[in-house]
């Protein structure tokens, strides 16, 4: 896909005191410094190295935090980022960038507590991500991790046919898209509410889920004709694009393997 993306930057924050942000001293995950960086300058640099991003948008409750980040403050003089304000979660905060957007199709969202994140990601999202998909998510399969980092503690979802970790990278490629970002703050809002959640998932594919009888094929969709739009993965062949930083361990990982870079 050569046409240039606007890039959507989640940097929200949980109401509740972060452990990550008391322990490295800092107001908001995203400033917490990894290798000599913090994680929003990362990401954000990285988008930009990409050459297949036509703006940022940096979604986040309090803005002053990222402007107090010297280069963040000099792309937002440039006009290269935009900071908006966060909602309460993070389709709320997706729907929010679509309007600050003026609804610029393709959009290309990814998440401040990404500083793995490499140029190689996004293009191989950008340009696997098939023509007829309103929105593609990449992925990144169980074994492709162990192979890298046998050690990992990752969240699988598990199919059939497969079972793979989210890489926090989404293209969202035509207005449809809005329906599944919409599909998802419903399921946000419902996610203590069971009955509610099979409702609108679909109790047979959920039973199907549970016993271990669902492909990710048909479980696409499924939920596609759910959210009224064509939905699709790309399985990223990069372990590290399925590595954020959620907890202590996390953060640790990260840190090695950014050394480990460098020193290449």
């Amino acid at each position: 896909m050569s046409r240039a993306c606007t890039a959507v930057v989640l940097a929200g924050s949980r109401n509740e005191p972060d452990a990550l942000c008391v322990a490295n001293g800092v107001a908001h995950k995203a400033l917490i410094p990894v290798g000599g960086q913090p994680m929003l300058v990362r990401v954000v640099e990285t988008l930009l190295r990409s050459g297949r991003i036509s703006e940022i948008l940096v979604s986040i409750a309090q803005p002053e935090l990222a402007l107090s980040l010297a280069p963040i403050a000099a792309l937002a003089r440039d006009g290269r980022v935009k900071l908006i304000k966060s909602a309460s979660t993070p389709g709320e905060s997706v729907l929010a960038a679509i309007d600050a957007a003026d609804n610029a199709w393709p959009l290309l969202v990814t998440t401040a507590d990404h500083p793995l994140l490499r140029t190689e990601m996004i293009e191989y999202l950008l340009d696997h991500a098939p023509h007829d998909a309103d929105a593609a998510a990449a992925v990144v399969d169980e074994g492709v991790i162990h192979a890298a980092y046998p050690d990992a503690v990752r969240t699988y979802m598990r199919f059939r046919d497969v079972a793979f970790s989210g890489a926090n990278l989404f293209l969202l490629r035509t207005p449809n898209a809005a329906s599944v970002v919409a599909f998802w703050r419903h399921v946000e809002a419902n996610r203590k509410r069971p009955l509610r959640l099979m409702a609108a998932l679909g109790l047979v594919t959920i039973l199907r889920f549970i016993a271990g009888r669902l492909d990710s094929v048909h479980a696409l969709h499924e939920l596609g004709k759910r959210c009224g739009a064509t939905l699709s993965v790309v399985r990223l062949p990069f372990a590290e694009a399925a590595i954020d930083v959620d907890k202590p361990a996390d953060l640790a990982l990260v840190t090695r393997i950014l050394g480990r870079r460098a020193t290449c």
